[in-house]
């Protein structure tokens, strides 16, 4: 009944801006109820891990009863932290109504949160704002070399000016992200014939002389000219100008830990920690831990310290290829 009751708050009140997956819960008479209410049971608890690492999950509010679900409850948490899922508790469970713990309210419902705070707040208004005004300044300056390279890939091979492809975003949102494209127009069906080449660990594909690059392409490459067009990820809200690198499909889904997925708890980057310390030269997993290290760390002044460090960085060409 606490569950229902909370999930009937929140769909009374679309101004939060939540939309309510469903529920996870074992078989028991008062799934019925649940049922009524038009919004599936879409696992059980001991599946729940499973269901967050496929779908786009924002949040999980717990309203078990703690005295005969603890160790089920903890090990939700557990999952959802090492995910990087926020994770709310409410506090009527333990009857803590009179005065809520850290966390605040769900508007009348008080709630515990675990994770995902520090990316809340003011900070994370001056972050957008600084995302929309650096990518429309750069968008505007540089839309003649924009027109310049595009004549030029034109001119260099066959196929289109940009490369554009699903990669996994915030929550694991898919989105289409922007290149200029420096490989052959069927790059993409071709890696398969390369895959014995492959020079990186872990589940990424990375070639120092990849044959697929055009002539310009290295060149695009090298410089980081080609990541440009993702200032237009930026202004749509896919991408922020820091966070982890949005991987592709095929790389996520190879990931074999799921502390791998915290990254995606934050909105991606066209730079990071990684960029400013040696980008390919670095290991997979320690690459893995340069993310982490954000977003454990994470503030505005942060960002700034980054873009500042990855303009020199970029002009050395640490680690491209």
């Amino acid at each position: 009944s606490r569950a229902v009751e909370f999930a009937r708050m929140i769909e009374g009140k679309p101004e939060l801006g939540y939309h309510l997956i469903g529920f996870a819960d074992e078989e028991w008479l008062g799934a019925r109820e649940i049922g009524k209410n038009g919004t599936l049971i879409v696992c059980d608890l001991e599946h729940l891990s499973g269901f967050i690492r496929e779908r786009v999950v924002d949040e999980v509010t717990i309203a078990l009863p703690m005295k005969s679900f603890y160790g089920q409850a903890a090990r939700i948490v557990a999952a959802c932290r090492e995910q990087g899922v926020i994770v709310r508790v409410l506090n009527s469970i333990f009857d803590f109504q009179q005065e809520p713990a850290d966390g605040g309210t769900h508007e009348e419902m008080a709630v515990t949160t675990f994770g995902g705070r520090v990316f809340e707040g003011w900070p994370v208004v001056f972050k957008r704002l600084l995302d929309i005004v650096i990518s429309s300044i750069f968008l505007v300056f540089l839309a003649p070399m924009f027109l310049v390279i595009a004549i030029l890939i034109k001119l260099d091979s066959h196929g289109p000016i940009f490369f554009v492809q699903d990669r996994v975003g915030l929550n694991k949102r898919r989105f289409r992200m922007y290149k200029f494209r420096t490989m052959v127009a069927n790059a993409e069906q071709q890696q398969a014939q390369y895959e014995s080449l492959n020079e990186a660990e872990g589940p990424i594909f990375k070639i120092k002389n990849d044959p697929r690059h055009t002539r310009l392409g290295k060149f695009l490459r090298k410089t980081s000219i080609d990541e440009l067009p993702q200032l237009l990820n930026v202004l749509k809200n896919d991408m922020s100008l820091v966070g982890p690198r949005p991987l592709d499909i095929r790389d996520y889904n190879g990931l074999d830990e799921d502390w791998l997925r915290r990254r995606f708890s934050v909105r991606p980057g066209i730079t990071c920690l990684w960029q400013i310390s040696g980008r390919s030269s670095v290991s997979f997993h320690e690459w893995m831990k340069f993310d982490i290290r954000y977003i454990d760390n994470w503030s505005f002044w942060l960002d700034l310290e980054i873009l500042a460090r990855t303009i020199p960085a970029v002009i050395r060409g640490s680690g491209a290829v």
